[in-house]
């Protein structure tokens, strides 16, 4: 292959080059580096770069201020805001202000730094009791952790206002099932199959790597073949139940997050007919919430996050319900600080274990990773060949796949890889 003299480009081509060229110069250059830091630093006196900000800008400054500036540090604090030469009046404790603000930021910002500002409001500025206003629930963008507040302020909430709260939560819960569902199925219905395996398999239902695996002695090497004298199978999942699934999830508030995802995978569960589901939150007490698992949202207003917790009385309430040890998957969702009987839980796990249960332990079921956690429990259950891990929702199907086919689970490792362990 021989090259050939360089492309030069025509006129009007070059042209467009030079433009987009002089274009990325002028937003990368020093000008565009200047505004940049002056949005980044907020104006205060000695931020140093002497830039003046106009227009949308301005307007994009003003609605930071008002979160991470001198107006939210009022607002925090509870301090009078002043006016003048104050770049923007602030959130204050106001209904119509916040909603104006939400408003602003999502014509500012794309979806994901609006939920992040969004978040920040609530923790920062103490805007809790705001989100029990229907005009300002109609402004705001949803996502998980604002159902999780919405739950908190569940037993608060007015009833001109649960209704906007039940929409809110609805589109939440319609998006993660759409994003989780398909994959979630297909997935368990896959390892259901793998599990019901036959000694006369159909050609099609041979499992060829276990079954090469099973006869490689009777391999011939003068024919370079392998004979086997044992197939290998799995059969097709019948419509009867293969499989109890039982969600045992922490309801205290550092798990909103994952009571959410828990929910929605108990919907998704709960609607294959090859597993029986069962739905467990608790906090000092035990609410048995699977004749609601037909609907997640349903679930999710059922749920009472906040309060205490006490893992002991809730893992008694599952084990009064496993009528099937060998053919139960329980998966507990909690950040393991035990405020019942320690040595009684950890009995309780050793227990079920034994019977043949497959047990896991998941910190956390959400996208944030390990919140804190007790790690001498997660050690003790580590010890009983339960792994205590966070688990983020895309890999919860193959944990739970991985379980039900008695394999070892995905853990991730401490660099964010999945990694198997018994």
């Amino acid at each position: 292959m021989t090259s050939g003299p360089a492309r030069t480009p025509e006129p009007a081509e070059a042209d467009r080059e030079r433009e987009a060229g002089d274009a990325t110069a002028e937003r990368d250059g020093p000008a565009e580096r200047l505004r940049r830091w002056r949005l980044v630093l907020g104006g205060d006196e000695a931020d140093g770069t002497g830039h003046a900000l106009s227009g949308r800008d301005a307007a994009m400054d003003g609605a930071l201020d008002a979160l991470y500036g001198d107006q939210g540090r009022k607002v925090r604090k509870g301090e009078a805001q002043r006016s003048g030469r104050d770049r923007s009046a602030g959130l204050g404790a106001s209904a119509p202000a916040v909603a104006r603000w939400l408003g602003d930021i999502r014509a500012y910002f794309p979806s994901s730094v609006v939920q992040v500002m969004q978040r920040d409001a609530v923790d920062r500025l103490g805007l809790s009791a705001l989100l029990l206003e229907p005009e300002m629930l109609e402004a705001v963008e949803p996502d998980v952790h604002l159902v999780g507040t919405l739950l908190s302020l569940n037993k608060a909430m007015p009833e001109t206002t649960r209704e906007t709260a039940r929409a809110v939560v609805r589109k939440v819960v319609d998006e993660l099932e759409k994003r989780l569902a398909t994959r979630t199925r297909a997935t368990i219905t896959g390892a259901l199959d793998r599990s019901a395996r036959v000694a006369r398999p159909r050609h099609r239902d041979i499992d060829w790597n276990r079954t090469i695996a099973a006869n490689l002695k009777h391999y011939l090497p003068e024919r370079r073949t392998l004979v086997p004298e044992r197939l290998i199978g799995y059969g097709r999942a019948s419509r009867s139940v293969k499989k109890e699934v039982i969600l045992c999830v922490d309801q205290s508030g550092s798990m909103a997050a994952s009571v959410v995802y828990a929910s929605v995978f108990g919907a998704v569960l709960a609607s294959m007919r090859s597993i029986s589901t069962r739905l467990v939150v608790f906090d000092t007490t035990v609410v048995d919430l699977t004749d609601q698992l037909a609907d997640p949202v349903d679930v999710l207003f059922g749920t009472r996050l906040g309060g205490g917790t006490d893992i002991n009385r809730a893992l008694a309430h599952c084990q009064t319900r496993i009528t099937r040890p060998a053919d139960t998957v329980v998966v507990l969702v909690s950040d393991l600080y035990e405020g019942g009987i320690r040595d009684e839980m950890l009995k309780r796990v050793a227990a079920m274990k034994a019977s043949g249960v497959q047990f896991v332990a998941l910190l956390a079921l959400s996208d944030e990773g390990a919140p804190a956690y007790d790690r001498e429990h997660a050690a003790a259950l580590a010890a009983l060949g339960a792994p205590a891990f966070a688990c983020t929702p895309d890999l919860f199907p193959e944990v739970m796949a991985a379980a039900i086919e008695r394999r070892p689970l995905p853990v991730p490792d401490p660099e964010g890889t999945a990694a198997p362990r018994g």
